[in-house]
């Protein structure tokens, strides 16, 4: 990973919604950086194929691809973080897909805040082989 954190803080005394605001921009680099890794695709392109995998919908299936492979822990900060979604969703999701996308979040925080790099890349490069087995829409 390319930062390291140091937590002065317990871990399990963070909110939900704190570790999804983590969790959010390491799961957009994630995506941003395989997208350019793996493709040729213009900026333009790649900020639409982005989109498909850092949208509600996009999290909402990315949690799906790894329910499987999830511990009990995992599966716990994932319910937290389901569960701690505001009641504001965003423009094109359903309350469901927003209250998974924030669960995935909080999951991809938790686990960079507790310095489990590996896991990520793990959970990550599933989710990255079943998007694209789904075969999303380029543009």
């Amino acid at each position: 990973m390319l930062f390291e954190s140091r937590n002065e803080i317990d871990i399990r005394e963070r909110s939900p919604l704190a570790l999804a605001f983590v969790g959010d921009g390491v799961y957009e680099l994630l995506v941003r950086a395989r997208a350019v890794e793996t493709t040729r695709l213009t900026p333009n392109r790649l900020h639409s194929l982005a989109v498909q995998f850092v949208s509600a919908k996009g999290q909402f299936n990315a949690l799906a691809a790894i329910e499987a492979m999830l511990t009990q822990e995992e599966q716990n900060v994932v319910r937290r973080g389901h569960n701690a979604s505001k009641a504001t969703v965003a423009k094109h999701a359903t309350p469901e897909e927003y209250r998974a996308s924030t669960g995935l979040e909080a999951l991809f925080g938790y686990l960079y805040l507790e310095g489990r790099n590996q896991r990520i890349q793990e959970l990550f490069d599933a989710i990255w082989q079943a998007q694209m087995n789904f075969e999303p829409k380029t543009p």
